[in-house]
């Protein structure tokens, strides 16, 4: 390494520590119902995206390893060891494709390594000069980075109001290229949801094409879990549904769920997805069975909107600054530092929620994101408002 580019690694280190934007890897072990060790200490882990709990379901992991399937590579190989494009699509990955499919009335599925993977893959896939892709302002950064790899033009309309998002529609209508509007179904760092039905109106009425990412969504909502647009009756009229195995359904990688000839497109066209190895078996199965599991999760879906409902009303009560209508439940610190300060008194307190900070949230928006599990109960959060009023003014 270069002095030069040592010197500026340390600068920079040294800027984002000033700012308190300083960010370190911890190791955690994980245990029953939620909780993880860090530092010789058991905590209530709030930053974790396992919403159903099935992550730390201890039976079922049991079940699954106890399992000798007689194609034992195909289906519990450790590696893929190529891209789906050569010899990574094997019986595993197939079978997942069709079963997800399936779930969603029929249509076509892709898979792909990560969310991120593909929501980079398929918005760089499909702009093409002169489109113009609509997002909202507070979209997940691969959504950002996938418009700025497309060689579309891009705007992004203020967080849920679809009136600016028409204003726009309304001004690029006509044009020589096509639309796009993306958007989060559940946002990632408030919990809020967006207006799928008047998403849906607005794409039909200009002509658009309308890409909803569910990451947040699946296995939460909806009476089988397919996520927001099935709980809100608009499922066949969204053009790609982006979903992920890696957050309530437990295990790793995306998919995108559309319509011919899309799926062919994307396999041909999406480069995480041509040049990245495919998921290994093991995981592709993992998948499966997490993803039949879900759908009969009714009462855990129900059970985790009721608890999070519960702890939003206590956090208000306390006068803590949250919102939000899902799992994910913010209370907003403001500055970088109090932020800081937030989740080190919750861990005092016996709970572990990390602090965002800028860039993953706007300047002055700090925030310790508490993310919520159908394995948690009240009695196991009941303290936690008192904690968090007595460190937010």
């Amino acid at each position: 390494m270069t002095a030069d580019l040592a010197g500026t690694c340390r600068a920079e280190l040294e800027r984002l520590r000033s700012l308190g934007r300083h960010r370190s890897l911890s190791v955690l072990s994980r245990g029953p119902r939620g909780a993880v060790e860090r530092e010789g200490r058991s905590l209530l882990n709030l930053s974790s995206n396992d919403y159903l709990g099935l992550g730390g379901d201890e039976q079922l992991l049991r079940t699954f390893w106890s399992e000798t399937p007689a194609g034992l590579l195909d289906e519990r190989g450790m590696t893929a060891a190529s891209s789906r494009l050569l010899t990574g699509t094997g019986p595993a990955c197939a079978a997942l494709e069709e079963e997800v499919a399936a779930l969603y009335g029929g249509r076509e599925c892709c898979v792909f390594t990560s969310g991120y993977h593909a929501n980079l893959g398929i918005l760089a896939a499909l702009g093409k000069k002169g489109d113009l892709i609509l997002s909202d302002r507070l979209n997940h950064a691969s959504i950002v980075d996938g418009m700025r790899l497309s060689a579309a033009g891009f705007r992004r309309y203020r967080h849920r109001d679809c009136g600016h998002l028409e204003d726009l529609l309304r001004a690029a209508a006509g044009g020589p290229g096509r639309i796009f509007v993306v958007t989060e179904s559940v946002f990632s760092m408030d919990g809020d949801l967006a207006d799928l039905p008047a998403l849906v109106r607005l794409k039909e009425r200009y002509g658009a094409t309308l890409i909803v990412d569910e990451a947040h969504a699946v296995g939460v909502f909806g009476e089988t879990g397919r996520g927001l647009a099935e709980a809100a009756g608009v499922l066949d009229r969204v053009d790609v549904v982006v979903g992920t195995f890696g957050k309530a359904l437990a295990s790793l990688g995306a998919f995108a769920v559309t319509d011919e000839p899309l799926k062919e497109y994307f396999v041909n066209t999406a480069r995480p997805l041509i040049f990245s190895t495919a998921l290994p078996p093991a995981v592709l199965s993992w998948s499966r069975l997490t993803l039949r599991r879900m759908q009969g999760m009714g009462r855990e879906r129900a059970a985790l909107a009721a608890l999070a409902g519960r702890l939003r009303g206590a956090l208000a009560a306390a006068g803590c600054a949250t919102g939000g209508d899902s799992q994910i439940v913010p209370v907003v610190a403001g500055e970088d530092g109090a932020a800081i300060s937030l989740a080190r008194r919750l861990q005092e307190a016996g709970y572990l929620a990390l602090p965002i900070r800028p860039p993953t949230v706007p300047q002055g928006t700090a925030r310790v994101r508490l993310s919520l599990t159908a394995a948690m109960r009240w009695e196991d959060l009941c303290a936690l408002p008192g904690a968090v009023g007595g460190a937010v003014p």
